[in-house]
């Protein structure tokens, strides 16, 4: 994705500017295991940009080259970096440290530089080594979803269940790719399955709403997403599902479902702000108060976190209509224009 090059350009800048800067302090003022310390927190709490730099630092000192690299692998990765991920994960496979942890995230890398056949290959000799691992079949059916290859993550998972036919996960994570490629027939006994073995878990109930939604069974979605999120399963996915719902249901400015929708994308875009589907209906739902300024910011992210999905562009063009911008609006129509020409089929939904 084009944002995703723009922003690797920035970072890697900004990168080379810290590790400028730390050749020049002696020893006593670089101190590898602080830096390695924070490059880590950073990465545990989601805040990748910024654990790079203190990454490249620990990898300039030539101090925990192991720690320093897996790290930095997930950090390019997670930040759409996938060429700068693969030269990473590549060489500390090469160096010995082969395990099935760094070839899982190289297909990952892989899957998202478009280089299926090695993400396949390399997937297969982490699952050779780690056959019963739940959390390798899992990452990379996230994967293939976010890059819309429904077949071969369907695959992946297929493989998974023969290790794990007891894995609830992997259930679901084979409905949501059944209904993504139209198999909905098939797709519904596995959310029910997945339901069925982890009764009362944050999945039981994203298969139960997934099922729901599949059928149109709208209000039955509504409700088992307020039980969710009571039960405390109300993260940025459970929040963001129900937003958008309560929006197609009809919630309107002025009712109390319209709060309710409100207040649950945003709270799960303070959670997770580079989750496309929060940022696109949170646009749309400033649209809907009339605020056009606010409205258009978030669309704006949704656009650059999913520069395919026609339907930014149409509320773009609404918006930018509405603040006077005729310029924008136009722009926004014309690549709606283009991408409803390539005739690909809109995706049903779907949370990860």
């Amino acid at each position: 994705m084009q944002h995703r090059r723009l922003l690797g350009i920035a970072l890697a800048a900004s990168a080379i500017l810290y590790t400028g800067q730390a050749c020049g302090q002696s020893a006593a003022q670089t101190n590898p295991d602080a830096e390695l310390k924070t490059g880590a927190d950073l990465t545990r709490q989601g805040m990748l940009q910024e654990a790079i730099p203190h990454l490249l630092a620990v990898q300039q000192s030539g101090a925990n080259k192991y720690a320093a690299a897996f790290n930095l692998g997930i950090c390019y990765l997670g930040t759409g970096r996938y060429k700068e991920a693969i030269l990473v994960l590549e060489k500390l496979r090469s160096s010995g440290s082969d395990t099935a942890g760094v070839e899982n995230l190289l297909s990952q890398a892989y899957i998202g530089d478009g280089q299926m056949q090695r993400a396949v290959e390399t997937f297969q000799q982490a699952a050779i080594k780690t056959p019963r691992d739940e959390k390798l079949y899992a990452y990379m059916a996230d994967a293939c979803t976010d890059h819309q290859d429904y077949a071969v993550g369907l695959k992946m998972v297929d493989q998974g269940l023969q290790q794990l036919p007891e894995s609830a996960r992997l259930h679901y994570e084979r409905a949501v790719f059944l209904g993504r490629l139209d198999r909905f027939g098939d797709a519904k006994p596995e959310f029910e399955r997945a339901a069925a073995l982890a009764p009362g878990t944050y999945i039981a109930y994203l298969a139960l709403v997934q099922e729901n939604l599949y059928e149109d069974k709208y209000p039955d979605a509504i409700r088992l997403l307020r039980e969710g999120i009571k039960a405390g399963h109300g993260d940025y996915r459970m929040l963001s599902l129900l937003g958008t719902v309560l929006m197609h249901e009809g919630a309107s400015p002025g009712q109390p479902q319209f709060n309710e929708a409100r207040d649950a994308l945003e709270e799960s875009a303070k959670e997770r702000p580079d989750y496309s589907a929060t940022q696109i209906a949170l646009g749309k739902l400033y649209a809907m108060e009339g605020r056009m300024t606010d409205a258009v910011e978030h669309l704006e992210i949704g656009r650059r976190l999913e520069p395919n999905n026609p339907e930014v562009y149409a509320n773009l063009a609404h918006a930018y209509r509405r603040l006077g911008n005729r310029d924008k609006a136009q722009q926004s129509l014309a690549q709606l224009s283009r991408l409803l020409n390539e005739k690909k089929p809109p995706a049903p939904p779907s949370i990860h």
